[in-house]
């Protein structure tokens, strides 16, 4: 089957979120939803959240899933927000736990933060599958940007997150704890192994230098022949070289702290203190 997907993209972090919806039905899903966030002010806002929401109510659709492929370091999620607005389960990679257990530390967040997953609804595992009304979705783990990255395929498209950008740009970092890139060249294997008609949708686009227009969708096919660190071929060995040695040269996004801390809670707040404040932590040389 071949969903309908729409894309609503948030310059402001380069991030694409999608609406993917049953073609025989009214039920959708919607995947790596954004939160805004100034971090020079420490403001929330939810103007980009109310825009899928509006979208999802004018349709007179109904949500089933509030999907995450992974936590990711550079928006914040606006699941908690959409699930209050418009319902369905909030899902994620079973590997939530490690990356919980990871930043649990990094953050010092003591006992009181659950390193179990249970902020979530549902934690997917390799080959699980999950229905967005009549359309089946499967579940790929696809670590090595984080352990706990998902991709989800649903019908004929592939939500792979950070695992690939497009072609033009290549693939995801794998310098955050957890991350490595020998893992990220198996994952990239098995969506390519998908059929080559197969829809990629991306979670982030940078406009590769000589284009002109964000762009969000690819192909299985368009990947494996043309992407700049993993197309034609390559080999592991030269992918993890070219991969290491260009994360050596990224700097951190710059809403990973608060990203971190909000997304391995499945998009909630750190719990206030006794006056009622919320706080992030900032862990000096931590990251």
């Amino acid at each position: 089957m071949q969903p309908e997907v729409h894309a609503f993209f948030d310059e402001a972090t380069n991030t694409a979120s999608y609406v993917v919806r049953d073609p025989n039905g009214s039920s959708c899903a919607i995947i790596d939803s954004v939160l805004d966030f100034d971090y020079a002010s420490g403001r929330t806002d939810t103007r980009s959240a109310d825009e899928v929401i509006a979208f999802v109510k004018d349709k007179g659709w109904s949500v089933d899933w509030l999907l995450e492929t992974h936590v990711h370091a550079d928006h914040l999620s606006a699941a908690p927000y959409l699930q209050d607005a418009l319902g369905g389960k909030i899902g994620i990679g079973s590997a939530i736990t490690t990356v919980q257990e990871q930043f649990g530390k990094v953050f010092n967040e003591g006992t009181a933060f659950q390193r179990d997953g249970s902020q979530f609804d549902q934690l997917f595992k390799e080959g699980d599958s999950f229905h967005i009304g009549q359309l089946r979705g499967d579940v790929l783990h696809t670590p090595g940007h984080t352990p706990a990255c998902m991709t989800y395929v649903i019908g004929d498209a592939a939500f792979v997150g950070d695992t690939l950008f497009m072609p033009d740009f290549g693939t995801a970092r794998c310098d955050f704890p957890g991350g490595s890139a020998g893992d990220l060249y198996d994952s990239i294997q098995k969506i390519l192994a998908l059929p080559d008609e197969t829809r990629i949708f991306v979670c982030h686009d940078y406009k590769a230098p000589g284009r002109d227009e964000f762009a969000w969708e690819t192909s299985v096919a368009a990947e494996k022949a043309g992407n700049v660190h993993i197309g034609g071929g390559v080999t592991r060995e030269a992918f993890v070289a070219l991969r290491e040695g260009r994360d050596a040269t990224l700097g951190m996004p710059k809403l990973i702290i608060p990203s971190l801390q909000v997304n391995m809670r499945a998009g909630n707040m750190p719990e206030p203190d006794d006056s009622g404040k919320v706080f992030l932590k900032v862990p000096v040389d931590g990251l």
